[in-house]
């Protein structure tokens, strides 16, 4: 016997032929449902921040015309959870983070340039994040333009919470878009930009503790071993592809660093690793790579691959020159990790030297 398909006032059983374009129109539902559902849930947010801020700007008012203290705030709060018992977020906490979000964007300043549109409501992108993204926001970034930057960035990004604070405690708004490049020559104007504000100087890696004079295999070593923290610190786009990646090139053999694809800018991104100043040279080589690289692995989609010198120091004015006449869409910039020597001298000669580290940690998981 067929099994039975419970349905609306029929049934029909497994035997029965479905109607010709079932399954498209109800997987075309399933989209529009879920679809719905998302823009209900961003209208129900962004009602949710107009809110907190029209409430943070009545209190602001209220204090500057009526001269209203912390004890009317805080029975303003009490008397608010009593008439609405099921609802949070108008605690005395809450209430005085509404205070603190209205204040954050609607105080006179650069980014204020119609401020009777900027008192109605918060900025666009700013009303777009959830509330506890906003909070973190205002509450650890005083710049107010550093403030749009970060909501602009987790609006087009899609931070989470724990990405969004890492952000902000690496100062991503300041390293963005920092590199030396020769991207206004070497890339066409909407690319340009994209690849330009993708890039970072310099990359904290504090995640990577490494001696003062370290390898660059070490180095290469510690974020391929940390590549989650390594992605991160990257930002969005960055696939991973491989380390040491092998190209051969007129029967010669060469390795790539580190490869990535960048989903974004539609390319591929080589990273040569140099734990010393940059030099001139490291141009020239990096240039050779994104020839072979795009003569083996570019697509006729993709776009032109980009290539990120990635050194310990960079004098500016050297990369500058070393680009001016590059053809191929280069980058130089710049890392830090936790230092080794920040241990205290004496304990660091007690130490033993750290390929008798590793030979007695392989000993170990041996035995």
């Amino acid at each position: 016997m067929g099994r039975k398909r419970q349905g609306s006032g029929m049934e029909l059983t497994a035997a029965d032929a479905l109607p010709a374009g079932y399954a498209v129109f109800l997987e075309d539902l399933k989209t529009r449902v879920h679809s719905a559902q998302l823009r209900a849930a961003v209208a129900v947010n962004t009602e949710l921040i107009q809110l907190y801020w029209d409430i943070g700007r009545g209190v602001v008012e209220r204090q500057r015309t009526d001269g209203w203290g912390s004890k009317v705030v805080n029975l303003l709060g009490r008397d608010l959870q009593v008439a609405f018992p099921g609802v949070g977020g108008f605690s005395r906490q809450n209430l005085y983070r509404m205070r603190a979000f209205y204040q954050a964007y609607s105080e006179p300043g650069p980014i204020v340039s119609q401020a009777a549109r900027q008192l109605d409501s918060p900025p666009p992108a700013v009303a777009a994040l959830p509330w506890f993204h906003n909070v973190t926001i205002f509450e650890r970034v005083k710049d107010p333009e550093a403030r749009l930057w970060y909501a602009r960035a987790t609006r087009e990004f899609g931070w989470s919470r724990a990405v969004l604070e890492h952000q902000i405690e690496t100062d991503a708004h300041r390293r963005r878009g920092k590199a030396v490049t020769n991207f206004d020559r070497a890339l066409p104007a909407p690319q340009s930009d994209l690849a330009r504000e993708t890039l970072k100087d310099p990359y904290s890696f504090q995640f990577l503790t490494l001696a003062e004079e370290h390898a660059e295999a070490d180095l290469q070593r510690g974020l391929v071993n940390h590549i989650r923290k390594f992605l991160l610190e990257l930002g969005a786009g960055f696939a991973f592809v491989g380390e040491q990646y092998h190209l051969e090139v007129g029967g010669d053999d060469f390795y790539l660093d580190l490869l990535f694809y960048h989903l974004t800018l539609r390319c591929f991104v080589v990273f040569d690793l140099k734990a010393r100043r940059f030099t001139p040279e490291a141009a020239g080589k990096m240039n050779f790579y994104l020839s072979a690289v795009d003569d083996r692995l570019r697509h006729a989609s993709d776009n032109p691959s980009v290539g990120v010198v990635l050194c310990k120091h960079k004098n500016e004015v050297v990369a500058e020159y070393a680009l001016r006449d590059v053809q191929k869409p280069l980058a130089v910039s710049t890392y830090v990790t936790r230092l080794l020597e920040s241990l205290p001298a004496e304990l660091l000669a007690e130490l033993p030297p750290p390929d008798e580290v590793m030979r007695s940690g392989a000993k170990q998981k041996k035995v």
